[in-house]
């Protein structure tokens, strides 16, 4: 008699590895939350970038150089951007994994808080520096718990190096990313982010709407104006037509 041996099953698909949520924050530690997202930077630098199939935008997930999580270890930024990765795979891995996007992020923002400004400026430098992050800049409203307002460094070989912030004006602290090929500009304990070609800032929702508006209006005194052209037109004619039958 022959024996049918029963199939081999599949073999169970490998669970993703997925990053833990960042800890809940000190409210001390908020300020990002004031200088960076109440403003709208993550939409509105994603909007000037472009690329959305290819780029990355995003805070306050772990960024690791593999899939593994060492707690007190593992680090997450206020402000990450990549170009040429897979956005997909970030959300799907609940942060950014080197190994995984085949390179580290381009840039990194921290902003300074009473509870994190120390591991900013020494842990979390060192951290990004090893990874191989291609730009870190650390911004402070008020420049009371870095020291500084504004600071940028570009990885150059294996370490970091300054980049040139200059003050602008009384209080007016601006430097140049070359990754984003944007000009940082610290005014008003507000962090703007501005086109190198023109000066201006980057769009905005309040911009956009404010545009939007401001070309209803154009096009409303535009059809008013032909309106009443048109009106002007059809009342000469007719006064062209009375005069030639008076005739």
């Amino acid at each position: 008699m022959t024996t049918i041996r029963p199939a081999n099953p599949p073999e169970p698909p490998a669970k993703r590895f997925r990053l833990p949520d960042i800890p809940e924050r000190h409210p001390d530690d908020m300020t990002s939350v004031d200088n960076l997202h109440q403003h709208g930077a993550i939409p509105n630098i994603a909007l000037y970038l472009g690329n959305p199939d290819t780029t990355i935008v995003s805070a306050e997930h772990y960024i690791v150089p593999g899939p593994a999580y060492v707690a007190n270890e593992s680090r997450y930024p206020d402000l990450l951007v990549a170009f040429d990765v897979d956005p997909d795979a970030y959300v799907a891995s609940n942060g950014y994994i080197v190994s995984e996007q085949g390179k580290p992020p381009d840039f990194v923002l921290e902003v300074a808080s009473r509870h994190t400004a120390e591991d900013d400026l020494d842990a979390k430098m060192g951290y990004y520096e090893r990874l191989g992050v291609a730009e870190y800049w650390l911004f402070d409203s008020e420049g009371r718990f870095y020291g500084f307002t504004l600071r940028g460094y570009r990885l150059v070989g294996s370490g970091y190096e300054s980049i040139e912030v200059g003050e602008v004006s009384p209080g007016v602290f601006q430097g140049y990313s070359a990754k984003l090929n944007l000009i940082l500009r610290a005014e008003n304990r507000y962090l703007g982010w501005h086109d190198p070609a023109t000066g201006e800032h980057v769009p905005t929702l309040q911009t956009e709407m404010a545009r939007a508006e401001a070309e209803r209006d154009y096009r409303l005194r535009e059809t008013a104006r032909a309106e009443i052209a048109e009106v002007r037109v059809q009342e000469l004619e007719a006064e062209l037509h009375r005069l030639r039958e008076g005739q």
